[in-house]
């Protein structure tokens, strides 16, 4: 890359387009934490269930994201893997209160961890501990040892906690997101 492309980077001047997977259980909040990324003017009101997937484009951090809104519905996740190839980066939204449906995330992680079009990409995943407003929700630690998180050695990888309806945790896990996929543009 040239000096001044390098330049014009680093000012904003040029920005890169970056697909991003936001994947998770039906019910975990990806739908309203996409919709808190967006700029305000694109805000939507009412946020309703995901069937199948949508795709929102916007800027943040210097990046135009393509972010894929991928329904969690136990028949729609299959569809997950069709985006693998192409993707930068993944968002794995978490829904820190249902602690029952936690050993379902984990195997959707470990499907998604062991799939071809994944395994030699050195992809960043942002995971959301998302919900954490509420009383009965588990840490990101709790979720980082029941997701088994620490195996995860062959791609960058991060957990925060967030609220997506307030936006709380969502900036500082994005800025994570976006720092990594600029590496990965170097």
């Amino acid at each position: 890359m040239g000096l001044f492309k390098k330049m014009a980077l680093a000012l904003g001047f040029i920005k890169h387009t970056v697909r991003i997977l936001v994947i998770g259980l039906d019910n975990s909040g990806k739908t309203t934490l996409v919709n808190h990324l967006k700029p305000k003017k694109a805000l939507t009101t009412e946020v309703v269930p995901t069937v199948g997937f949508s795709v929102e484009e916007f800027s943040k951090n210097n990046l135009n994201f393509t972010v894929f809104d991928m329904s969690g519905q136990g028949r729609y996740r299959s569809l997950w893997e069709n985006y693998y190839r192409d993707v930068e980066a993944i968002i794995f939204v978490i829904d820190c209160t249902d602690k029952i449906r936690m050993c379902v995330a984990k195997n959707e992680l470990d499907e998604l961890l062991s799939h071809d079009d994944l395994v030699n990409l050195n992809i960043p995943i942002l995971f959301f501990a998302n919900k954490m407003d509420l009383p009965s929700a588990l840490t990101p630690v709790d979720c980082m040892q029941i997701l088994e998180l620490e195996r995860i050695s062959d791609k960058p990888w991060h957990i925060t906690s967030s609220n997506a309806l307030t936006g709380q945790g969502v900036t500082d896990g994005i800025s994570w997101l976006a720092d990594h996929v600029r590496q990965n543009h170097k």
